[in-house]
C-alpha cells in the first residue's frame, strides 16, 4: 500500500497589527494628579508620566523587531492596568479626558475612538497576539528548533487572543468599536492559532516517522480547530468582515487535514487487512478534498499543490484497495456515515497570559491610590469572594450527591447493559488492555518457543563442551597405550574432575529448568480456557447483557425504560445548568471593577457595597432553584428505577456481571503469573548460557595446553628412541647430556638465569598464526562464534544475576569464572646449545599446570599448589610449529567436526 506522506508546506497565516493615532497622555494625566492630589505628587510622578508617554510613542512607531515589540506591548499593558485603578478615563468633567483611536486590523480604512482605557487595553492585547503570530511565521520550521519555536509562539498568540476575549472585549465593545476586538473575532483567532500550533505538531510526527494512527489523531485535531475557525468566519459579525481569501484558506485547510486523518488511518487499516473500512475512509477523504477544491479560489498555489498531491495519494490507494477487495477480500464497504468518528490527540493549548500581563508588582503611580480606597476595595473583594465560594460549594456538593445516588441505583450502567454497551470498571479495563497490548494468552506460546530455543542452545553448548573433554581424554589414552610407562604426563581424569563437575552441575540445572518449563506449559494448557476470555475484543463483549423478561405480562417494558430515560435526561440538563451558573458567577466577578467608583464616591462605602453585591442576587436565586428542582427530580428517578429493576430482574443481572468481573480478574492474575514465570525462565537461560560459554572456553584452553605438552613430549621421546644423542660439539644437531644429569640441570636452572624464561618479548615461530601465545593452533572460527547469542530472541536481556525473590522454578547457574589469559610460549635457547658438552638436557616435568591461571584440582594432584615459577623446569630446546591440522583445540579453532 502506498504510504507517501504529503509534502510539508509552509503556508500559515499571521495577523497584521492594529494601527493607531498619536495620543498626548502626559498633560491630561498630570492635570488629574494636580487636581485630585497635589503639585508635589505630580512632580514625584514625573518619571512615571514620561515613561508611559514614551511607551505610547514607541507603539505608534512600530519599527522595532518582533521580539522587542512583544516586550514593549507587555510592559505597556501592565502600565495601563496600573493606570486603570488610579485614573478614571472617560468624558466626565472630573475624569481624565483621553481619547484613543485605533484602526481595524482587517479593514484598514475603518477606525474607532473611545475615551475608555479598556479600548486601549483591547487593542494592545490584540497586537500582542498579532506579534506572536508573526514570530511564529518567521521561525524556520524545517529544523526541530524552529518547529518548536513556531509551535510555542502560535500557542502564545492563541493565549493572547483568549485573554482578549475573556477579559477585555466585553468592556471595550460597543457601537464605537472595531470588529477585530470583539468576542467573536478574538475567539476565531484563538482557534486559528491553535490550529496552526497543532499543525506544527503534525509536521513533527511526520518528520519523526511516528505510527500512522498517531499521525491520524494529530491531523484530525488540526482539522477540528480549522473547522471551528471557519464556523466563526461564516457567521455575523465576521461573515462580511474578512477577505474571501481568508475564508477560503481556512476552509481548505480544514478539509485538507480531515482528509489527511482519513488517509493516515487508512494506511493502518491496510496493514490490519481491514479493507472495508479502509475503502470507506479513503472515499470520505477523496470526497472532502474534491468539494474543498471547488471553493479554494484565491488561496496560494503551494496550498493547492499540497491538497492536490494528497488527493492523488488518496485516489491511488483507493483504486488499489478496491482492486484488492474485488479480487481477494470481497468485503462489503460500509457507508461513510456508519463509520465511528476518528479519535483525536490534543497536543496544544492556549498559553496563559495572566503571568506576563500581571501588574501586581508594578511600582508606577504607587502613591496615588488613597489608603481608604485600597482598604475598601479589599473588603469588597472579600465579601464578593465569600458569595462566589458559598454558591460554588453548594453546586459542587449537589453534583456529588447526585453522582453517589445514581451509583447506588446502578444508573446509567443498567440502561447501558440493556443496550449491550456496558463497560468494565476502569482499573479492570486498564488491566485487560495491558494484557491485550502485551500479546494476550496467544502470545504466551511465542514466549514458550523462545524459552525452548534458549534451552536447546544451552544443551548444545554443554554437549560441545563435554565433547572437547572426552576427545582429549581419548587421545591421551591412545598415546599412553602407545608409549606405556615412558609417557609420564598426568592422566586427563586427574586434571578435568572440576571441569566435569561443573558441566554436570550445569546439566542438573538444565534438567531442573526443563521440568520447570514443562510445569509452565501445563499451566498454560490447563488455564487457557480461563484466559481465553481476555482475547475478546472489545472485552465488553464478554460481559452479560441485561435481557428483557421472557414472559411479559403488561407489555409496557418500553414505556418503563423510556420514562426512566426521560428523567435522566432532565437530570443531565440540570447538571449543565449548574455548570453554567458557576461559570456565570466567575465571569461576573472577573468583569466587576468598582475601584473607579470607590475613588470617586463621596458617600458611604457600605451603601456602595450593598448596591454592587446586589448584582449577584439573581444568580444566587437561580442556584437555589436548581438545587430544589434536582432534589425533587431525584425522588422521581428513584421511584421509576425501582419499577425498572423489578421488571427486568436487575439483581440477577448484577450477580452475573460481578461473576464475569471476577472471571476476568482471575484470568488477568493467572496470565500475569505465567508471564512472570516465563520471564524468569528467559533470564535464567540467558545467564546460564554465559556460564556454559565461559566453561567451554576454559575447556578449549585446557585442550590446547595439553596438545602443546603432548607435542613437546612426543618429540622428546622420539629423539630418545632414535638415539639422537650427539657428543661431538661440532655437530649441527641437538645434543643431550648423558643420562643422570637431569638433576644437575634442574638445580642449575634454579641458579643459572640461562634456564629462566626470558622477560623480554620473543619473536614467535613463523607459523603465521594470529595468536602468538598458541603457536600450534590451526586457524578457524572461535567456538563462541558458532553459538547463537541470546540477543537474537526479541526482548532478551542478559541479567547480571537472577532477580531477588524470583519464583523457585529455576535454580541460578554457578557464577562465571574468567581465567587469566595464557602467557606466550616463547622459544628458549638454552645454555647447553651454546656449549652442549657442559650442560646435560634436563628432564621435562609434565606435571606443570595445564594452562596458566588454573587453581586447585586443575593442577597435578602430586604437585604442591604453591610453586615458584622460576623453579619450574622449561624445555631447553626450541620446538617447531606443528603442521596444520595436527590437533584441534584452543581459541579460534572449530570444535565440531
Amino acid at each position: 500500500m502506498a504510504a507517501a506522506s504529503t509534502v510539508t508546506v509552509n503556508v500559515m497565516l499571521a495577523i497584521h497589527a492594529k494601527k493607531t493615532l498619536s495620543v498626548d497622555m502626559y498633560k491630561p494625566l498630570r492635570q488629574y494628579i494636580v487636581l485630585h492630589y497635589s503639585e508635589r505628587d505630580a512632580q514625584d510622578m514625573e518619571d512615571d508620566l514620561q515613561t508611559v508617554q514614551q511607551m505610547r510613542n514607541d507603539i505608534e512607531k512600530g519599527a522595532d523587531s518582533s521580539e522587542a515589540r512583544r516586550d514593549l506591548l507587555q510592559r505597556y499593558y501592565r502600565a495601563l492596568t496600573v493606570m486603570e485603578s488610579r485614573f478614571p478615563i472617560s468624558s466626565e468633567k472630573e475624569h481624565v479626558n483621553l481619547s484613543f483611536t485605533w484602526y481595524d486590523a482587517f479593514k484598514q480604512g475603518r477606525k474607532a475612538s473611545q475615551q475608555n482605557i479598556h479600548f486601549e487595553k483591547a487593542a494592545i492585547a490584540f497586537n500582542l497576539g498579532a506579534v506572536q503570530s508573526q514570530l511564529a511565521l518567521s521561525a524556520d520550521r524545517s529544523t526541530p528548533t524552529g518547529l518548536k519555536q513556531a509551535c510555542n509562539c502560535f500557542q502564545a498568540s492563541a493565549g493572547a487572543f483568549a485573554f482578549l476575549r475573556d477579559n477585555i472585549s466585553m468592556k471595550a465593545s460597543g457601537s464605537a468599536s472595531t470588529v477585530d476586538i470583539t468576542v467573536e473575532c478574538a475567539g476565531m483567532l484563538e482557534r486559528l492559532m491553535l490550529a496552526q500550533a497543532q499543525e506544527c505538531f503534525f509536521e513533527k510526527v511526520l518528520a519523526d516517522n511516528k505510527p500512522a494512527s498517531l499521525c491520524s489523531k494529530v491531523a484530525k485535531q488540526v482539522g477540528l480547530y480549522y473547522e471551528e475557525a471557519y464556523a466563526a468566519l461564516v457567521l455575523p459579525p465576521l461573515s462580511q468582515h474578512f477577505d474571501r481569501t481568508w475564508v477560503a484558506h481556512v476552509q481548505l485547510k480544514a478539509a485538507q487535514f480531515q482528509a489527511e486523518a482519513c488517509y493516515r488511518i487508512a494506511l493502518e487499516l491496510h496493514e490490519k487487512e481491514t479493507i472495508d473500512e479502509e475503502i470507506a475512509r479513503l472515499k470520505a477523504a477523496s470526497h472532502m478534498l474534491a468539494e474543498a477544491k471547488k471553493s479554494g479560489r484565491g488561496v496560494v498555489a503551494p496550498l493547492l499543490d499540497a491538497v492536490t498531491k494528497l488527493e492523488g495519494n488518496v485516489n491511488r490507494n483507493l483504486e488499489r484497495a478496491n482492486k484488492e477487495n474485488d479480487r481477494v477480500y470481497l468485503m462489503r464497504v460500509p457507508q461513510v456515515e456508519a463509520l465511528p468518528p476518528l479519535p483525536t490527540a490534543v497536543l496544544v493549548k492556549s498559553t496563559p497570559q495572566a503571568d506576563v500581563l500581571d501588574a501586581s508588582k508594578e511600582k508606577m503611580f504607587a502613591v496615588l491610590v488613597p489608603d481608604s480606597s485600597a482598604k475598601a476595595l479589599s473588603k469588597y473583594t472579600e465579601m464578593l469572594d465569600d458569595i462566589i465560594r458559598t454558591q460554588a460549594e453548594k453546586l459542587q456538593q449537589e453534583s456529588e450527591i447526585t453522582r453517589v445516588k445514581l451509583k447506588e441505583m446502578d444508573l446509567p450502567d443498567s440502561l447501558q447493559a440493556l443496550e449491550g454497551t456496558a463497560g468494565l470498571p476502569e482499573q479492570l479495563r486498564d488491566d485487560v488492555e495491558a494484557v491485550q497490548i502485551d500479546g494476550g494468552p496467544e502470545g504466551l506460546e511465542t514466549e514458550m518457543r523462545q524459552l525452548r530455543d534458549l534451552r536447546r542452545v544451552n544443551e548444545e553448548l554443554l554437549v560441545q563442551t563435554e565433547e572437547l573433554l572426552e576427545k582429549e581424554a581419548r587421545e591421551d589414552a591412545q598415546i599412553r597405550t602407545q608409549f606405556g610407562t615412558r609417557w609420564t604426563r598426568p592422566q586427563s581424569s586427574t586434571l578435568t574432575k572440576n571441569l566435569h563437575d561443573r558441566a554436570n552441575g550445569f546439566a542438573a540445572n538444565l534438567k531442573q529448568a526443563s521440568e520447570s518449563d514443562a510445569r509452565i506449559e501445563r499451566a498454560i494448557r490447563d488455564n487457557m480456557p480461563l484466559m481465553s476470555i481476555l482475547d475478546a475484543r472489545p472485552i465488553e463483549a464478554a460481559l452479560p447483557s441485561l435481557a428483557r423478561p421472557m414472559l411479559s405480562l403488561n407489555g409496557d417494558e418500553d414505556s418503563i425504560v423510556g420514562a426512566l430515560r426521560i428523567k435522566l435526561g432532565e437530570l443531565e440538563v440540570l447538571g449543565q445548568q449548574r455548570a453554567g451558573l458557576e461559570d456565570m458567577l466567575k465571569d461576573m466577578k472577573r468583569k466587576d471593577n468598582i475601584l473607579p467608583k470607590l475613588m470617586t464616591t463621596s458617600g458611604s462605602y457600605e451603601d456602595l457595597f450593598k448596591k454592587e453585591l446586589a448584582k449577584f442576587d439573581p444568580v444566587c436565586a437561580e442556584v437555589a432553584k436548581n438545587i430544589e428542582t434536582q432534589e425533587r427530580l431525584m425522588q422521581q428517578i428513584k421511584a421509576q428505577n425501582d419499577i425498572f429493576a423489578a421488571t427486568f430482574n436487575l439483581e440477577d443481572y448484577k450477580a452475573s456481571r460481578e461473576k464475569a468481573y471476577k472471571q476476568i480478574a482471575a484470568a488477568v492474575a493467572k496470565y500475569r503469573e505465567i508471564r512472570e514465570n516465563i520471564n524468569e525462565g528467559l533470564k535464567f537461560y540467558v545467564t546460564l548460557q554465559d556460564a556454559i560459554t565461559n566453561l567451554k572456553q576454559q575447556c578449549a584452553d585446557y585442550v590446547m595446553t595439553r596438545n602443546i605438552q603432548c607435542r613437546e613430549m612426543m618429540e622428546d621421546l622420539q629423539r630418545q628412541i632414535a638415539g639422537l644423542s650427539f657428543s661431538d660439539s661440532n655437530s649441527s644437531g641437538r645434543n643431550y647430556p648423558a643420562v643422570g644429569t637431569a638433576q644437575r640441570a634442574q638445580a642449575s636452572q634454579a641458579t643459572n638465569p640461562t634456564y629462566a624464561p626470558s622477560q623480554q618479548h620473543q619473536t614467535p615461530p613463523s607459523s603465521g598464526h594470529p595468536h602468538p601465545q598458541y603457536y600450534g593452533s590451526a586457524p578457524g572460527p572461535s567456538p563462541a562464534s558458532q553459538q547463537q547469542p541470546a540477543s537474537q530472541y526479541p526482548g532478551y536481556q542478559a541479567p547480571q544475576q537472577a532477580a531477588p525473590g524470583a519464583p523457585a522454578y529455576y535454580s541460578s547457574p554457578p557464577p562465571q569464572q574468567n581465567p587469566p589469559a595464557a602467557p606466550p610460549y616463547y622459544s628458549q635457547t638454552s645454555a647447553h646449545q651454546q656449549n652442549p658438552s657442559q650442560h646435560p638436557p634436563p628432564q621435562h616435568n609434565y606435571s606443570q599446570p595445564p594452562y596458566p591461571g588454573w587453581q586447585g584440582p586443575y593442577y597435578n594432584a602430586g604437585q604442591p599448589t604453591q610453586q615458584n615459577p622460576q623453579t619450574v623446569s622449561q624445555p631447553p630446546y626450541t620446538y617447531p610449529p606443528p603442521a596444520p591440522g595436527s590437533y584441534h583445540g584452543g581459541p579460534g579453532v572449530s570444535w565440531r567436526h
